[in-house]
């Protein structure tokens, strides 16, 4: 039974929720802020408010929310570039990370773009989790060095079946660090995370997070842009990256899109429980149909993905078809691979949103390559996630009987 998971869930509403209102109230939010700026943004009110709210409701000390970021690699990317400098050495902690940040370290290629981390002289290690999915902490601090100055850790799975890192994981990454070194910045990739668990990273020592707003936070009202939120000397560096050195934060007007980013903070526990509902329901469903899901319909969650191993291109290709055709938008295209800037394969995406590419709401994607795994996020209410999983489901079931167009 799912009742004793949809529990837990709700218990972590209700407390994020509160917390949520509270961070409002600190920050005296107006209805003035909603008044557009334009031009550099000088002294807006709205941006100013809405970064506190922030901050307060991710426990730090600053925080950059700004609709001006394209999408969740571009708020990492700008992080790294800002922290990161030549002799500086970046150690990842959970394996490879997003296929789309991968030009941005310049790991991969043999001749990495000019502007990627490693043409501006910083080294870059990867270290594999244990067979478990678990950080290898022997391992992290063997690999510390006196020039290590990020360590990087990326809760989420991305395109793989490793299992979300929980925050007590983190935990224990960051206290292995921290017996070795005070110095090296924890920063963690929080894509997908916010919201899932009763607290998050920089309560259990994170110095810096970043996500976007068109996934968790945003709940499918905030219309684009990131966020990034830690210690505030670290995000003012950020803030000298995301602009100019000498300009920093004081630039980037609101364009009066203060209430959709407020508002889209303001529903993200209630969207995130209804997501994670539609999670643990597809994996029941598909689990009972014999399929390996992870993580299971009773396991704790990091993120708010659920993956489904479907075992071929065309049972991948008729999944994310079914997940569009339950869409409130788009509900009539009829989605197929194609090439994905930053991805080696073909890819087929299913989001049929109100905001393009927004993965809190439902939507499901997958690389054209073995062992086809589908990847399946958001549902702004659980009564659409239910019905996508069972119009999925019934689209791979008339396949495997020979009949795909039913």
């Amino acid at each position: 039974s799912v009742r004793e998971p949809f529990m837990r869930l709700a218990a972590v509403r209700e407390k994020r929720q509160l917390e949520l209102l509270s961070a409002f109230f600190d920050s005296h939010v107006s209805e003035t802020a909603f008044t557009a700026k334009t031009g550099y943004g000088y002294d807006d009110a709205g941006r100013e408010q809405t970064e506190e709210v922030f901050a307060r409701v991710f426990g730090t000390e600053d925080a950059l929310v700004r609709h001006q970021f394209g999408s969740g690699t571009q708020v990492l990317a700008t992080c790294l570039k800002a922290l990161l400098g030549p002799g500086d050495d970046m150690l990842i902690v959970t394996g490879k990370p997003y296929d789309s940040l991968l030009e941005t370290l310049g790991t991969e290629s043999p001749s990495p773009h000019r502007q990627s981390l490693v043409s501006r002289g910083v080294s870059i290690r990867t270290l594999d989790l244990l067979p478990d999915g678990k950080p290898d902490l022997d391992s992290i601090t063997n690999a510390l060095v006196p020039s290590t100055r990020l360590v990087y850790i990326q809760k989420s799975r991305g395109y793989s079946d490793r299992p979300a890192l929980r925050n007590a994981e983190l935990e224990a990454v960051v206290d292995a660090v921290r017996r070795i070194s005070s110095d090296p910045v924890i920063f963690v990739d929080h894509c997908y995370c916010e919201f899932v668990e009763e607290d998050e990273p920089p309560a259990r020592g994170a110095d810096v997070i970043a996500g976007s707003l068109i996934k968790n936070p945003g709940s499918g009202i905030a219309p684009c842009g990131g966020y990034v939120a830690g210690r505030k000397d670290l995000v003012e560096e950020i803030s000298q990256g995301m602009t100019a050195v000498g300009v920093g934060r004081h630039v980037g007007p609101s364009l009066g899109l203060t209430r959709e980013l407020l508002q889209g903070l303001y529903f993200a526990p209630s969207v995130v429980a209804s997501a994670m509902q539609g999670a643990i329901h597809l994996a029941a469903l598909f689990q009972l149909a014999g399929y390996f899901v992870t993580p299971g319909p009773l396991e704790e969650r990091g993120d708010i993905v659920q993956l489904v191993r479907l075992s071929s291109p065309e049972k991948l290709e008729v999944f994310c078809q079914a997940i569009q055709s339950v869409s409130p938008v788009d509900s009539y295209v009829t989605p197929v691979p194609a090439p994905m800037p930053g991805y080696d394969c073909d890819v087929i995406m299913a989001s049929g949103s109100f905001i393009q590419g927004s993965t809190i709401e439902l939507s499901a994607d997958g690389p054209l390559r073995e062992p086809f795994d589908v990847f399946v996020q958001g549902g702004l209410t659980f009564e659409n996630a239910r019905l996508g999983a069972m119009k999925a489901l019934e689209a791979v079931r008339r396949l495997e009987k020979g009949d795909r167009h039913g």
